[in-house]
């Protein structure tokens, strides 16, 4: 009988595309701060979005990235089936919701107030 692990570590590779990723990133947010007073702020900020794009689209090459990209693939098919409840069922819920919450509250409210009332007696 063979037992057979899989493997999550990535080649050299990959870790190299995620550098490059986090180099991005990090590239646009110091360019930011690098150019603030000669670049206008509408300039400095799509430098950022930029960055934040490239260093995603680089990321979504890696192996993880395309592993992020089946999940997410997934999960919308998932989503898909979930059944959503009605406006009649949310309202409902919401308000039991309400009023439960409304409930422990002047309860706990009154269990306060009688240990207030009790401490005070025994206190003196």
């Amino acid at each position: 009988m063979t037992t057979q692990t899989e493997t999550s570590q990535g080649s050299a590779l990959d870790t190299v595309k995620l550098l490059l990723a986090a180099a991005a990133i990090v590239g646009g947010l110091y360019s930011y701060y690098y150019f603030e007073f000669d670049l206008p702020l509408y300039i400095r900020v799509l430098i950022v979005l930029v960055g934040t794009g490239a260093g995603i689209a680089i990321a979504m090459l890696s192996s993880q990235g395309q592993r992020l990209w089946h999940f997410i693939q997934g999960s919308r098919v998932e989503i898909r089936k979930v059944v959503w409840p009605t406006k009649q069922e949310t309202t409902q819920t919401a308000i039991a919701v309400f009023v439960f919450t409304l409930v422990m509250s002047v309860f706990f409210w009154l269990l306060d107030s009688g240990l207030l009332w009790l401490t005070r007696k025994l206190v003196g």
